[in-house]
């Protein structure tokens, strides 16, 4: 994953984020069940990303390699550690709180099983830039407390830059390999939009925080004007790793 100030991803509009700590914003029980439902997606979504990534590491052509995401493996647990302390901090119990996303995580992450070591990178550099453009554009929304740990999390493994060389030497070796690669992105970008979607409908709290009613959120303009930075993004990525969208 990047940072929150890196090119590749969306701007987060500052201006809109509440200037109310978590003790004041949570007072409200809409906003405190959206934000728990946020981070448990957000944990299980990082200790999904850490099961990933050692299962890649196996896939890996070299003990360099292997060992690179083996660390990258270990920073993203100890994101997940992160997020789970701050549940338990706030008596919220970190299982129950991740419960609801394992299904649809857990799906995604069937449908996407990537084949080889090159669609594995791409699936990680893709798929988690995605989700982390996501969280971003709801952290701006978010109390100052939860949205420091959110942005915290959303640092960056070192992930990114490794795909990208590994992909473009890869390409370069091989200019065939492209092809099959940008049709294996454009469908982890459709699966993952898919899976967003059914995850904020089934989930109250994290709906009416998007559309409206809870801490000032982003009104159904706002939502289409969400979607289209994401893709944006995504779009600035895919160059990155010369492909075409």
């Amino acid at each position: 994953m990047q940072t929150p100030q890196s090119p590749e991803h969306p701007a987060v509009p500052d201006a809109t984020a509440p200037d109310r700590d978590w003790a004041a914003a949570s007072a409200d029980p809409r906003y405190r069940a959206a934000v728990i439902d946020l981070l448990g997606a957000l944990a299980y979504g990082e200790l999904a990303a850490f099961e990933r990534l050692a299962e890649d590491a196996k896939l890996a052509p070299g003990l360099a390699d292997k060992a690179a995401l083996a660390r990258m493996a270990a920073a993203e647990f100890q994101h997940f550690e992160q997020v789970s302390e701050h549940l338990a901090s706030i008596a919220e119990e970190p299982v129950t709180a991740m419960e609801p996303f394992v299904g649809p995580l857990d799906e995604f992450h069937r449908l996407t099983a990537p084949s080889d070591w090159l669609e594995g990178l791409v699936k990680a550099y893709v798929g988690d830039a995605i989700a982390a453009d996501f969280y971003r554009e709801i952290a701006s929304r978010l109390d100052a407390d939860t949205r420091g740990l959110v942005l915290r999390v959303l640092d960056d493994t070192g992930h990114a830059s490794f795909a990208v060389e590994k992909v473009r030497a890869a390409i370069e070796a091989d200019p065939r390999v492209g092809g099959r690669l940008a049709l294996w992105a454009r469908r982890l970008m459709g699966e993952a939009l898919s899976q967003a979607q059914r995850v904020v409908a089934d989930r109250d709290a994290l709906s009416t925080m998007l559309v409206g009613g809870v801490a000032d959120g982003f009104d159904l303009a706002e939502i289409g004007r969400m979607f289209s930075r994401i893709t944006e993004a995504h779009t600035k990525r895919m160059a990155a790793l010369g492909l075409s969208a």
